[in-house]
């Protein structure tokens, strides 16, 4: 909120700056920040993971992926976000302050009845687009990566903003116009003595008249978080499945020239798939006769393999789980050395 006098006195009594503190108090008191933080993590690394194995065709939950695997992909699809928001925080620190410089150089409300109207604007109409992709999936703004909650996030933020100056607008009038007349009424005169008594400070009397109760300014508080934070979880885990499937395309483009696993096994698989061939070794001292070529491992997770034939397309792919048993073997070949399959000895 723009200050317009004193700072210091004003800030220690305003009400807007004591809910906030308030409901940090509260949210941390009910919500641990750790387990809050860990939570939108996993939650995000299982949504990237999700639609990373699902562009295989591959159902993820059967993986036994861990906590720890969940965390450490989620790194990868929050960076950028994290990275953004911190951004756009500081932008907006930068120009509160810039503002405030900008108000206590004579600016004051002549420069706020014209920037008011213009966030009040701009916030309606992004928040209004973000609330309407909310209720219709088919909405221009859902077609665009994390254009809608982004969309209702900052309409939202520049309403509540918006509203915090407009409340300062009548206090910094006042300031303005009382500053004002006793320019033009000079020096003051010796006092002289007299019955009545003074008058009472308007300003005063109208400041704790419209001074809202506390429950009032939390509860605004908590609307506007909860509006902000979904709307902010909302772009992030549509940004975590855009990522899931922007890997996956990139891996798929990877296969042709990846490192090839070579899976031996006891006994026949029937692996049926584009580009894998059966090899069978008829030496009566093969501990593991049936010799695959022309997979490439994805993960190991959960003494499952996860594997892809080197010629996968989206249509005429398939993906292959195996659990990780003593019946099977991988050896790796590099892509170097791809003259080598075929010619080796079970």
């Amino acid at each position: 909120m723009p200050d317009t006098g004193n700072q210091d006195g004003d800030a220690a009594e305003d009400p807007n700056v004591n809910g906030i503190r308030r409901f940090g108090a509260l949210f941390g008191a009910v919500v641990a920040p750790t387990s809050f933080i860990t939570g939108l993590l996993y939650y995000f690394g299982l949504n990237q993971a999700y639609w990373f194995y699902a562009s295989f065709g591959v159902d993820a939950t059967m993986l036994g992926l861990g906590t720890i695997d969940y965390l450490v992909i989620s790194v990868d699809s929050l960076f950028v976000p994290m990275v953004v928001t911190a951004a756009a925080g500081l932008a907006a620190f930068w120009g509160h302050d810039l503002l405030r410089a900008r108000l206590a150089a004579g600016a004051r409300p002549h420069m706020l009845r014209l920037l008011v109207p213009t966030l009040e604007g701009v916030g309606c109409l992004l928040a209004a687009g973000g609330f309407w992709s909310v209720l219709d999936n088919d909405f221009f703004l859902r077609a665009h990566l994390a254009a809608a909650p982004l969309c209702l996030a900052v309409g939202v933020v520049l309403l509540a903003y918006a509203l915090q100056v407009r409340r300062s607008l009548p206090a910094a009038a006042e300031a303005t116009a009382s500053d004002d007349a006793d320019a033009e009424a000079g020096p003051p005169s010796p006092a002289e003595p007299s019955d009545e008594p003074p008058a009472p400070v308007p300003s005063a009397s109208r400041q704790q008249a419209s001074a809202r109760p506390e429950w009032a300014v939390l509860a605004e508080w908590a609307v506007t978080f909860v509006l902000v934070g979904l709307s902010l979880i909302w772009a992030a885990s549509d940004y975590a499945a855009a990522v899931g499937r922007g890997r996956a395309e990139h891996l798929a483009s990877q296969l042709p020239t990846s490192t090839i696993a070579v899976l031996r096994s006891t006994r026949s698989l029937g692996i049926d798939a584009p580009g894998v061939r059966e090899l069978r070794c008829h030496g009566a001292g093969s501990a593991y006769p049936y010799r695959y070529e022309g997979l490439v491992l994805v993960i190991q997770s959960a003494d499952q393999y996860v594997l892809l034939p080197k010629n996968w397309t989206p249509t005429t792919g398939v993906a292959l789980v195996l659990p990780r048993t003593d019946s099977v073997r991988l050896e790796f070949v590099p892509y170097a050395a791809r003259g080598t399959l075929g010619r080796a000895k079970c």
